[in-house]
């Protein structure tokens, strides 16, 4: 309910304008559908639980692709010992050079902190992972975490804070996902290879299954009919003429200075890795690392 109080006075500035696009009520049945290992749902209510153990773990899409807005989920991480799993939320294109937004939760030994991994593929293109804790437990409540894409940034949220921005920098000649709409997934498997501690951390099947659980599902965003073409679809899904979209409010072109703020006490006290800083991958720093001001 908080988010949906945050989203209906955040969207009050925007009063008279026309609003085009998919505001989502919060049922999963409207806006997705499993997508693999249906006897893995499990169904409470207004919540969603996935279920992972030895045999699979489960995944849903959403029945739409998008261009352009912004996508929430509120989620419950796996409780207790979760070492080798991945809960995942993102978008993403189709094809070999897609493009997708990433957020990755890393399972845990019990009494370790969660990683949240998010990473930016480009054409195709990704290896741009950053690493952060958070700064409360996300086993023991809902919390909501966001993609908010226009055609000036990528912003990861949770609870609304921004704890990451893809900024747009074609002006330095550098890509910007902006042509091919995308769909929303989630996910949870066993990544018991690389998730915990490099890989050094099994999973512990005698704790299964391992649940995560969902609700709030919501998408604010520009549907793209799967008929449509790239460009036509980008058409559609600016602003123009009289049709104006909120995500194209010049308040939306960047971070506001109370964000900004935020990001900064986020990259301070909860970064644990990026990969802008990592020599030994990279030992020419990725070029839009150089112009990043984040």
């Amino acid at each position: 309910m908080a988010v949906f109080l945050k989203m209906s006075v955040f969207l009050s500035y925007f009063v008279g304008l026309v609003m085009v696009g998919l505001v989502s009520s919060a049922k999963f049945d409207e806006l997705f559908q499993p997508s693999w290992a249906m006897d893995h749902f499990i169904y409470e209510g207004e919540l969603l639980k996935l279920k992972l153990d030895n045999y699979s773990g489960a995944g849903f899409a959403s029945k739409s692709k998008y261009m352009f807005g912004k996508i929430t989920i509120q989620i419950k991480l796996v409780e207790g010992d979760s070492a080798g799993t991945v809960t995942a939320f993102y978008m993403s294109s189709d094809g070999p050079n897609h493009n997708e937004f990433d957020f990755e939760f890393l399972g845990n030994t019990t009494g370790e902190p969660y990683l949240v991994q998010t990473n930016v593929y480009v054409n195709g293109v990704g290896n741009r992972e950053q690493r952060l804790n958070l700064w409360f437990d996300p086993t023991n409540d809902f919390h909501s975490y966001s993609i908010l894409w226009n055609q000036r940034q990528v912003v990861f949220l949770v609870d609304e804070t921004p704890v990451r921005v893809h900024t747009n920098m074609e002006n330095k000649g550098i890509p910007f996902p902006k042509d091919q709409a995308m769909g929303v997934y989630s996910s949870i498997w066993n990544a018991d290879d690389w998730a915990t501690q490099g890989g050094r951390v099994k999973t512990d099947w005698t704790h299964s299954p391992f649940i995560a659980t969902y609700k709030g599902f919501e998408i604010d965003a520009c549907e793209s009919p799967v008929s449509m073409a790239a460009a036509d679809t980008a058409k559609k899904c600016s602003s123009g003429g009289e049709r104006r979209y909120w995500w194209d409010e010049p308040t939306m072109s960047e971070l506001s200075l109370h964000q900004s703020h935020q990001l900064l006490w986020v990259r301070a006290n909860h970064m644990v890795y990026d990969y802008c800083t990592d020599a030994t991958r990279f030992p020419v720093k990725p070029v839009e690392c150089e112009h990043h001001r984040h």
